[in-house]
């Protein structure tokens, strides 16, 4: 089995140490002009990326964050799993009956937010291609279904984490942006999905896709949430506290995820729907709450 070398380990120990505490510092500046956190943070990333650090001191950059060998797999890994277990801490903190209450009007922001990007990018790709990135010989129509696509799909780590750090993500607004922002997640994806298959993408079939997708979705928030809300009465009598309760947050985050993943989505949003399952349940813990976030 391969292993990171022990200078591969002292790297990643320092990228991480970086990483965090520019995002920490310049998170905080961010706070005190009264902007999210995840401004500063998102900052820390640009400046410690190709476009400033790589022009600037290029061979810092290709010390701290090389793009070969086995530390790039490393610290992905650790991204995804941090994606992955910030979604879950955000999915619990939603609020379904207002979610449910603010329905009609999610809906209606979702599709404006899905139809006036994608339209928007498909006229500006069809209309200057090679500006966009299209290049001669590639099918020019499935470019433009592609790049309005990318356009329409939402951030939703990021939105959960603005909304978080301005204390508005429990508010009515909060969770209006948020139900949009999963419902533009899921017809995003779908939409891709329908454009890995239109150019031969791997994967399960586009149909089996966006059934399973939909399926997972309505399952996680009703049967799912049910299974969840009549296991955790056991799970806190006859496991040890915050153990079980946390593995078990954390295997049904991580087997969301992995649901994801197998679909070849780009996003692992499934954890964020197990998580609002699991918030829901009136038997989970403030303490265990806390002790997850």
């Amino acid at each position: 089995m391969e292993r990171l070398s022990p200078d591969e380990i002292l790297t990643l120990l320092l990228a991480l140490g970086v990483m965090l505490a520019l995002a920490r510092i310049l998170g905080e500046l961010a706070k005190r002009v009264n902007q999210p956190a995840v401004l500063g943070e998102i900052v820390a990333g640009i400046l410690l990326g190709p476009t400033v650090l790589g022009s600037i001191v290029p061979a810092m950059r290709a010390t701290l964050f090389p793009m070969q060998g086995h530390l790039p797999v490393a610290l992905d890994g650790l991204s995804t799993v941090a994606i992955v277990l910030f979604l879950l801490v955000a999915g619990m903190e939603v609020d379904l009956s207002t979610v449910w209450r603010q329905g009609r009007t999610a809906m209606s922001v979702s599709v404006f937010g899905i139809v006036v990007p994608f339209v928007l990018g498909a006229a500006l790709a069809w209309l200057l291609p090679e500006m966009t990135g299209w290049e001669p010989g590639r099918d020019r129509f499935i470019f433009t279904l592609f790049f309005a696509t990318a356009l329409s799909i939402s951030a939703l780590p990021v939105i959960a984490k603005t909304l978080m750090d301005l204390n508005l993500y429990r508010s009515d607004l909060g969770m209006v942006i948020i139900a949009a922002a999963i419902f533009n997640d899921l017809v995003g994806w779908i939409i891709f999905a329908v454009i890995l298959g239109m150019i031969g993408g791997t994967g399960p079939k586009v149909g089996n896709t966006i059934l399973l997708t939909l399926s997972f979705a309505a399952g996680m928030l009703t049967v799912g949430r049910w299974l969840i809300h009549r296991s955790l009465p056991w799970l806190q009598a006859h496991t040890s506290w915050p153990g079980g309760v946390l593995a078990y947050a954390m295997v049904l985050a991580f087997f969301g995820a992995a649901f994801t993943e197998w679909m070849a989505f780009g996003a692992i949003s499934f954890s964020f729907l197990v998580g609002v399952a699991l918030g829901d349940s009136t038997h989970l813990r403030e303490e265990t709450r806390a002790t997850i976030d």
